[in-house]
Order: structure tokens, then C-alpha cells, then sequence
């Protein structure tokens, strides 16, 4: 063997990637439940094979390593296998949020530069309305009814050999192109590597003291990054992870599913804790095994939790907290302060370094307001294509995460704001300059500035503060009736609130604090 390939061979065979995590339980726990979805489930083995199927077909249709991938699908058994396919062939799945509106689509297909999208049923017609006219997309796959334009997912994954594919991943390859977004309003895709996925992986697994066995249940969609962190670390442990639908919440099916799959740990954001908890039948479930009820994605109402923890008092409650970029955990309020530090996202993660400063860079006192900076082997690779934005957001060598926190004596984070005004609603990100992008597209509408409030159910949820361009205005149902080609249903205003000019600053720049100060009671009013 000449001293190149000895090299590269030697290198391969220290590496750690998310493919190789999925193959070596699937030879350690071959019959061992990966997945459950509804009546259908996966071994290791099984999940493995049809993984490397996936991989070798695609691969055989030309979709090689470094290429992207967009999965457009409802949660299910073929999303984590699509992941999977996609890692080993050192392909890059690009999850995409199934709400998006066409153009939305279209946008994130043609930045990330995808050249297939593996899709459902339910969303073909979707998939096939984004890439009319993106000559990048070669291949539109489904796991639906196939239709001109599209071809069958089974049909393709059964053209595929079972062998693992022989490619040489690395772990600075990218594993995830996860799209977020900021104040332009425009979606950035971060590139999360096979490092950064295994080591939050390692994270979350030593936090949560993840084992062998553990049963996982998790109410988040698969195209987040905590639905996708939810389940890699059962995958790297050899547990089981029960797949929930992705729409239409059911709190009553979701405590049977607890039940019935005997979960020791679960996941859901602060909304669906309260439906869950405020069910009669909440109290007759047996959670005899559950050990860690975990929530986060928005910020929690004292009250919900406060009623979390009064509906499963043996139970550990957790917060954990972090963003996308991070891969995503960054802080855990674990058990034992739950109660005490309630409000806080708790402390740093192993292997996660923390800083809280000023403007400047500095380090701020402990009980002043700063932003958190991180530093570690979870922080993402960059912005795609964004060399510009990236290069902002790791400017003093630390990543900037955008939110303003404090930290108290012992070492406790509590987040105050956000540096941008991203608004969390229901547990999805809505970024107010792409709502108000498509609202100041109304030709009777000259501004207009888009805020988060204080709702009893989302927790919180946009208002559109607008000034008409003239005397007359269209009534709220009217705009929402104008806007809703160009956004996602989730993100359209909960409210139009019209005024006769919006606040700003001497230097002309609108005054949100301001604006949500005015109307953090609107829905109180309205209830």
C-alpha cells in the first residue's frame, strides 16, 4: 500500500461522522427499534440499509459529495433516512420548512444551490411549483403518488445496492444546510459539519444523561434543528425515538404516545406544554419512566411552567436553549434548579464557551445586560455564501448569537431581548422585516413595522403597526387576503393596527421597543 492511500485510510478510520454513529449500531444493535412513526417502525439494520439504498441510488442519479439536497416533508419515517442517505454519501440535506410559501421555496432551493428535493405526497405539487424554472433541481423525488415531473421515492431506494457507500466523508463536511434569518429578511443557510452535529450530539447526550434504551418523544418538526437534535443523540446511544406528526397538534395523543411507548424523555415547546398540561387526563397517564421533560424554542410563561411542573412532579424539567448556528444547544436548566432558577436558560453546555459582552467586545459585569458570545466545536462553519454576514457574526473571534442576556452570581443566563427583533411564535422563528416586506408591497400602505406581542396561546405572535398612504385604508382581512401568496401562513400578523406615524429615534430608525411597549396587552384586551 503506497504512503497516500495508508494515510488517507488511516485518517478514515479515526474519523467520526453521522453516518458511521447510524452503521455501528446497526452492528452492535441490529433488531434493536430505531424509529416509530405512527403503526411503522425501523431497526438499526433496517434504517441503515435503506439509508445506504437511498445513498447509492441517488448517488447513481448523479448527486455526488459536496452536492445539497432539500428534504420537503412532513415529519416522518423517510425524513431521518433522507438525512442519513444524504451524510453518507457526503451530500448535504437541506431541510426546509414545509409552511413556506412557493417563492419562499424557490429562493432557499436556488441559494443553497440543491440539485434534487426528496418531498411527500401532500407537498409534490409544492416541491414541483418552487423549482419550475430552477435548472440547478435535476431530480424531484416523492414518497406520495407520482406525478409529471416527479419520481418514486420506493421505486428509487429499491434501485440502490445495501452497501455503504465508498465515500470518504470528512467531519468538516457539511452534514445540515439549515436556513435562518435576520433583519433583512432574507434566509441565510448556516453550515453545520459532521463535527459540529457529532459533538453537540456528545453534548446533549452527557447534559441529559442519554443511555442505551432510552425512549425518546419529541412534538417538534423534523426540519428545526432541535427536532433534527432531538433524535441524533438516541441514534448515537442506541435508543428509540417516536416520530410525532408535524401538524395538527393533538395533546391527548401525545400523552397516550407517552404512555404507550414508555418515553423517559420528551420535548415539547411551551404551547403544547400547556395543552398537554392542562388536560383533564394528564393526571391518570402513567410517566412512571419518563425522567426529563424537556421544552424550549420560545421563551415559557412562569405560568406554564409552574403548571409543568405541578402536572409531573417526579419528573426532571429541563430548558434548553441555543439556535441553530450552534447546532444547536447552548445552556440547560436541568432539574434541580428548575424551580429555583425559574426563568433562566441555565448554564453552558459542556464543551460550549461562554462570554457576555458590550458593544465593544468587553466583558460585562455579572448582573448587566450584554450579548452572549460562543466559542466550541458546535459553532457552525459559517453563513453559505455569506461571506460577509459570516464574518459579522465571528468578529472578534467569538460567534455573536444576537441575544442580549445577563448572568447572575452563580453563573446563570437569563436571556433579556434579542439583538435583532426575530419574534418566536409557537416555537417557529418569524423575522419581522420579511412580513413587512410583503405588507409594504400594498399600495395603500406607506410603512409599516412589525412587532412581537404578548399572546395567551403562541406566546407571542407579530401586529403590524402601519400607516396608510391616505385617508382610506384596507381592513386587516384585506391585508392578510393581499399578503398570503408571499408568506408562510404561520407568519402573517395576528393583528393590523393602524397609526398616524411610527415612533423613531433622532436618527430616524423606528422605535420597536416602543411600539411593543403600546401594545404588549392588545390580546388581553381583545380576550
Amino acid at each position: 500500500m503506497d504512503t497516500t492511500l495508508q494515510d488517507r485510510e488511516l485518517s478514515r478510520s479515526r474519523r467520526l461522522v453521522l453516518g458511521e454513529i447510524l452503521a455501528r449500531n446497526a452492528r452492535r444493535e441490529p433488531d434493536r427499534t430505531a424509529l416509530v412513526f405512527g403503526e411503522d417502525a425501523l431497526t438499526f439494520a433496517e434504517l441503515d440499509t435503506r439509508a445506504n439504498r437511498l445513498a447509492n441510488a441517488l448517488s447513481g442519479r448523479g448527486v455526488g459529495r459536496g452536492d445539497q439536497v432539500a428534504v420537503l416533508m412532513y415529519n416522518s419515517l423517510e425524513v431521518i433516512e433522507s438525512f442519513f442517505a444524504c451524510q453518507k454519501l457526503g451530500a448535504c440535506p437541506v431541510p426546509v420548512n414545509f409552511r413556506l410559501a412557493p417563492s419562499e421555496l424557490a429562493y432557499i432551493l436556488e441559494d443553497s444551490e440543491s440539485v434534487a428535493v426528496l418531498t411527500d405526497g401532500q407537498l409534490t405539487s409544492l416541491a414541483l411549483e418552487a423549482t419550475a424554472g430552477l435548472d440547478a433541481v435535476r431530480l424531484v423525488v416523492t414518497t406520495g403518488e407520482v406525478v409529471p415531473g416527479s419520481e418514486s421515492y420506493e421505486e428509487l431506494l429499491a434501485s440502490g445496492t445495501a452497501d455503504a457507500p465508498d465515500v470518504d466523508v470528512h467531519e468538516d463536511d457539511l452534514a445540515f444546510l439549515m436556513y435562518t434569518s435576520g433583519t433583512t429578511g432574507r434566509p441565510k443557510g448556516a453550515m453545520l459539519t459532521h463535527q459540529n452535529l457529532v459533538a453537540n450530539t456528545i453534548n446533549w447526550s452527557i447534559e441529559m444523561e442519554a443511555r442505551p434504551g432510552d425512549v425518546w418523544l419529541s412534538g417538534l418538526p423534523l426540519f428545526h434543528i432541535g427536532g433534527v437534535n432531538g433524535v441524533l443523540p438516541f441514534i448515537y446511544v442506541a435508543g428509540t425515538c417516536i416520530i410525532t406528526p408535524s401538524t395538527n397538534f393533538d395533546p391527548l395523543e401525545s400523552l397516550r404516545l407517552l404512555e404507550k411507548h414508555r418515553a423517559t424523555m420528551c420535548y415539547f415547546v411551551p404551547t403544547q406544554w400547556q395543552q398537554i398540561c392542562s388536560l383533564p387526563e394528564a393526571a391518570e397517564v402513567d410517566t412512571s419512566v419518563l425522567r426529563r421533560a424537556l421544552w424550549g424554542a420560545s421563551q415559557a410563561p412562569p405560568s406554564t411552567l409552574e403548571l409543568l411542573v405541578k402536572t409531573f412532579p417526579s419528573v426532571g424539567i429541563v430548558n434548553a436553549f441555543g439556535q441553530t448556528e450552534m447546532s444547536s444547544n447552548t445552556c440547560f436548566l436541568k432539574a434541580d434548579d428548575a424551580v429555583r432558577k425559574m426563568g433562566s436558560v441555565g448554564l453552558p453546555a459542556v464543551n460550549v464557551e461562554v462570554r457576555i459582552v458590550d458593544d465593544e467586545g468587553n466583558d460585562v459585569a455579572v448582573g448587566e445586560v450584554g450579548e452572549i458570545v460562543y466559542r466550541g466545536p458546535t459553532v457552525m462553519k459559517g453563513y453559505y455564501k455569506k461571506e460577509e454576514a459570516t464574518a459579522d457574526a465571528f468578529r472578534g473571534g467569538w460567534f455573536h448569537s444576537g441575544d442580549l442576556v445577563r448572568q447572575d452570581d452563580e453563573g446563570f443566563i437569563y436571556v433579556v431581548d434579542r439583538v435583532k427583533d426575530m419574534i418566536i411564535s409557537g416555537g417557529e422563528n418569524i423575522y419581522p422585516a420579511e412580513v413587512e416586506r410583503a405588507v409594504e408591497r400594498h399600495p395603500a400602505i406607506r410603512e409599516v413595522a412589525v412587532i412581537g406581542v404578548p399572546h395567551p396561546r403562541w406566546v407571542e405572535t407579530p401586529v403590524a403597526v402601519v400607516v396608510a398612504d391616505g385617508p382610506q385604508h384596507p381592513d386587516q382581512a384585506a391585508v392578510l387576503e393581499f399578503i398570503k401568496s408571499d408568506l408562510a401562513s404561520y407568519k402573517k400578523p395576528s393583528a393590523v393596527v393602524y397609526v398616524d406615524e411610527l415612533p423613531r429615534n433622532a436618527s430616524g430608525k423606528v422605535l420597536k421597543r416602543t411600539l411593543r411597549d403600546s401594545y404588549e396587552h392588545l390580546f388581553e384586551e381583545r380576550a
